[in-house]
């Protein structure tokens, strides 16, 4: 399992160019756009980048990443998250354990796609927010392959059991906005 699975330099992960190209703060904001929310859960939360702009506004802040390196980063990054080892397709939290569910540049390397946006249905109270690549070729990030198009995601997102599909283009990457 996870054989898409991030195995760059951590480091990396922080370049100033890649975190321009993410839009931390605007992806943030049109995740909480529209509603009060307290705790979030950053599924595959890699060094806590986002988690970190969460935690920023005011949210408990959680996250997993199976990588225990990725763990470890987070915690440095997040001194007020709770973060543990654990893989997106099976997350140890309760059903409706969060208000929000973030999940950025991790679904496009999951083996179980389906699963799990399954189980971030299932662990969000209200919304479950994925930043994913533009589905076009671009100088970098993944092929084309690995990456979702807009209309295969609707339909796995309806799959999952999701109630509504926002999507949100940016300027290298797309913000799916899914109601619970």
């Amino acid at each position: 399992m996870h054989e898409k699975r991030f195995s760059g330099n951590i480091t990396r992960l922080r370049n100033p160019e890649r975190v321009r190209r993410l839009e931390v703060a605007r992806v943030v904001s049109l995740c909480l756009e529209g509603a009060e929310y307290a705790s979030v859960l950053d599924a595959g939360m890699g060094t806590g980048l986002f988690a970190e702009e969460f935690a920023r506004r005011g949210l408990a802040v959680s996250g997993v990443d199976v990588n225990p390196e990725m763990v470890v980063a987070a915690r440095e990054f997040v001194s007020s998250g709770d973060f543990s080892q654990a893989e997106a397709e099976a997350l140890p939290f309760l059903n409706s354990a969060f208000d929000l569910v973030f999940m950025g540049i991790l679904l496009h390397e999951s083996d179980e796609q389906l699963m799990v946006l399954r189980e971030a249905r299932r662990v969000a109270r209200r919304r479950v927010g994925i930043l994913e690549w533009a589905y076009r070729e671009e100088e970098f990030g993944p092929s084309l392959a690995y990456r979702l198009n807009i209309e295969d995601f609707t339909d796995m997102a309806s799959k999952a059991g999701f109630a509504k599909s926002e999507t949100f283009p940016l300027a290298k990457l797309v913000l799916y906005r899914l109601s619970v």
